[in-house]
This record gives structure tokens, C-alpha cells and sequence, in this order.
């Protein structure tokens, strides 16, 4: 087939995300009405009129996300008559985009995705007292290398590399003035740029676990069905569809490593020449050929966008 479908993570939202979806399909009217009901929030009014302050708290962010990425999967298969199994051989997402993924390919339900995001977001939150963490994207730099920097500047403190984003892009996360340090270490490593990022939370370190915890019990009491095509998940970079160990990925995944450009070259080995990002933003459909200049990657984010895509599909 060629072609895998990816979710984004955070960083992709904004105010206005799945406007023009809800304007012109039903289908993505239901999707946000069913993730309000879930929340029992009127979520849907803050991804469309904002204010950015609340759309960007991770509590809010993670599961408007998976909103419109689901929106997006189900205008294609309800409107356009193309279910996911029809149109890609794998899914993958960047970070809570996993969960979005799961949602697409049938194996969440999409009110215990949106549930599990709003816990996620908030277990994140709170793992970590404001100001104690952060997080730096690293450029012109690859894994190994950033690896050794944040070794050489724990100095008893926590910092790691939190994605692999390719391309020599590399964030990493954990204590700030670890964090700090690494951005220094990094430069005789390589690294042209340390960009401290406006996030909240050092995410995918270590100082996740207590998140983690929460996220392994709360997936404990949902269920979770086999993806109706392979999950290219985060911490392995490789395929699995087995429920038991899709839940036990995703714990892991918390603190762990997202480990991106390893996922796309093993979508890439497995025959997929073409990623199609599905929701808001184009993060990743732009990291595609950083990482290999074989493949392709396209945003499907506007009705426009999916009626291209479904005449060529």
C-alpha cells in the first residue's frame, strides 16, 4: 500500500483547530460532541474560540488533539466511504498522537482516548512543581552525541533525551538547570542551536514517573481491542498490535523516548513511502523528509485537504 497514517502531538494545536471539520461534515460535529460528553466539558467551544492560554494547557491540548486527528479519520471513512484499513498499512503518532492513532484504528474507544488524555495531561502537569523543569530542543545535533551531552550534565540531576525527531533535531528534558548544562554540553557535540521550549512540563524523562503510575492504572480499567493495522510505537520503533503490550508501551512511553526518526525508517522498511498526517498542524509531515528524502509526507487538516487525498487514494 505504501502509505501509513500519522497523529500529531503537542505543539500542533491552536485556536480555530477543526473549525472548517465541523463547518462542513456532521461526522466531525459528532466526533467533538462525543469528546465533550466524555469530559464533560464544552471542549470543542475552546478549540474554536480559544482563548490560547487554555488551549495550550496540556490537560486541554492532549485531548482536542485527538479530536480533530479522529475527526479527520472518520469524515474519510464515514463521507468518503474509505475506512483506515482501505488506505494505510500502519499508524503512528508523536506522543499522545499514539493515543489518536489507537482511536483511528479502532482498538480505543474514542471517549476513554479522550478520558485517558485528559489524565495524561494533567498526571504531567503535576508530576512536576512549576519551574523545577524544562525542556530544549537541540539542533544540528543527532541521538548519540546528545546522548553523551546529557550524561556529561546530569551531574546528579535528571535530564534526557526526550525525542529523536530527526533530522538533527533532538529535544531533551528533565531538571532545568540540567537542561541548561546540556544545551552547553551539546555545543562541541555538534549542536548549531539550544532553544529552551515554552512548554510546562519536562515530558518523556524520568520525572514522568508518577504520571506513568497514573497512566498504568487508568489503562488497567479500559479496554483496548487490536488495531485494525499495526501501531509503529514510540519506545520501540516497531510494530505491535497485541493489546496487552500496546498498554504496556504506552506507560512506557510516558517517560520514555519518542523515538521518531527510527519510527519512519522502520515504516519506511516495512514498504510505506508516504506519511499522511492526519489533524491539526504539519509538524510532522514536515519532518518527513528530513528524515528520508525517499518518503513524503502530507497534511490532511482541511475538508479540501481530505477530498484531494480521497480522489488519488
Amino acid at each position: 500500500m505504501g502509505r501509513a497514517f500519522v497523529f500529531p502531538g503537542q505543539g500542533s494545536q491552536a485556536v480555530g483547530m477543526g473549525v472548517d471539520l465541523a463547518g462542513a461534515f456532521q461526522t466531525a460535529r459528532d466526533v467533538f460532541q462525543e469528546v465533550d460528553e466524555a469530559l464533560k466539558q464544552n471542549l470543542s467551544k475552546l478549540m474554536r474560540d480559544g482563548p490560547e492560554a487554555e488551549i495550550t494547557l496540556t490537560e486541554n491540548a492532549q485531548p482536542a488533539l485527538m479530536a480533530v486527528s479522529v475527526a479527520v479519520v472518520r469524515i474519510m471513512a464515514k463521507d468518503g466511504g474509505r475506512p483506515l484499513v482501505t488506505l494505510a498499512s500502519h499508524v503512528a503518532g508523536h506522543s499522545l498522537g499514539e493515543y489518536s492513532a489507537l482511536v483511528a484504528a479502532g482498538a480505543l474507544e474514542l471517549a476513554d482516548g479522550a478520558r485517558l488524555l485528559k489524565l495524561r495531561g494533567q498526571s504531567m502537569q503535576k508530576a512536576v512543581p512549576v519551574g523545577e523543569g524544562a525542556m530544549a530542543a537541540l539542533l544540528g545535533i543527532e541521538l548519540e552525541p546528545a546522548q553523551e551531552a546529557c550524561r556529561e550534565a546530569a551531574q546528579g540531576e535528571v535530564v534526557a533525551v526526550a525525542n529523536d525527531n530527526g533530522g538533527g533535531q533532538i529535544v531533551v528534558s528533565g531538571h532545568k538547570a540540567a537542561v541548561e548544562r546540556t544545551i552547553e554540553a551539546a555545543r562541541p557535540r555538534g549542536a548549531k542551536r539550544g532553544i529552551l521550549l515554552p512548554v510546562s512540563a519536562p515530558f518523556h524523562c524520568p520525572l514522568m514517573q508518577p504520571a506513568a503510575d497514573a497512566m498504568q492504572a487508568a489503562l488497567e480499567r479500559v479496554a483496548l481491542g487490536t488495531p485494525a493495522v499495526p501501531l509503529v510505537a514510540n519506545v520501540l520503533a516497531s510494530e505491535v498490535t497485541n493489546p496487552a503490550e500496546i498498554r504496556q508501551r504506552l506507560v512506557e512511553q510516558v517517560t520514555g523516548l519518542v523515538r521518531w526518526r527510527e519510527s519512519v525508517q522502520y515504516m519506511k522498511s516495512a514498504g510505506v513511502e508516504t506519511l499522511m498526517e492526519c489533524g491539526s498542524g504539519k509538524i510532522l509531515s514536515g519532518l518527513v523528509k528530513r528524515i528520508d528524502r525517499e518518503m513524503t509526507g502530507t497534511a490532511l487538516n482541511t475538508p479540501a485537504d481530505i477530498e484531494t487525498f480521497l480522489k488519488t487514494a
